[in-house]
């Protein structure tokens, strides 16, 4: 994780530390998790995705002076809110992406974008992430993997009334 690295090496907490700013942030995300999944049953999956990148762009702004500071209850917070948005967009995804496959296909498409998805984003992401915060600070890297995203859901379609075949 890009924000592991950075606390650990670039803002010099102990690794044990920034873990357990982790663990916190990780019951945000438990708590916006079946939130968003509520509302994207409600509301539609993209309409929650879009909120959730907006909200995420706009959480860049945020995130070099919060993360930046060193101050522990200050990226206890960044990484609080980057975490509970991550539970905003995770949910209505686990939805959507099997929804955008015929049923007879259903689980081997989810699962193989899925997977691969998880490949090239583990894979690539943290470099990029990297080479954004070298070029342009924090602020960029979130903008950035935030904006691709909005991108991405805006191209999509709907799910949610689609029938079930």
């Amino acid at each position: 994780m890009f924000s592991l690295s950075f606390g650990v090496g670039k803002l010099h907490f102990a690794r044990e530390i920034f873990l357990g700013l982790l663990c916190f942030a990780v019951l945000l995300m438990a708590i916006a998790t079946p939130i968003s999944a509520i509302a994207s049953d409600r509301f539609g999956r993209k309409p929650v995705l879009v909120v959730g990148c907006i909200l995420a762009i706009l959480s860049g702004f945020t995130m070099a002076p919060l993360l930046g500071s060193g101050n522990t209850i200050q990226v206890a917070l960044i990484l609080t809110i980057e975490l509970f948005l991550m539970g905003v967009i995770l949910a209505p995804m686990d939805a959507l992406l099997p929804e955008l496959f015929p049923t007879n296909v259903r689980y081997t498409g989810a699962g193989i974008a899925y997977n691969l998805g998880g490949i090239l984003g583990a894979s690539v992401a943290p470099y990029i992430a990297q080479l954004l915060a070298n070029a342009g600070g924090l602020t960029y890297v979130r903008m950035c993997a935030a904006a691709v995203s909005l991108i991405a859901v805006l191209c999509m379609r709907e799910t949610r009334d689609i029938a079930l075949d």
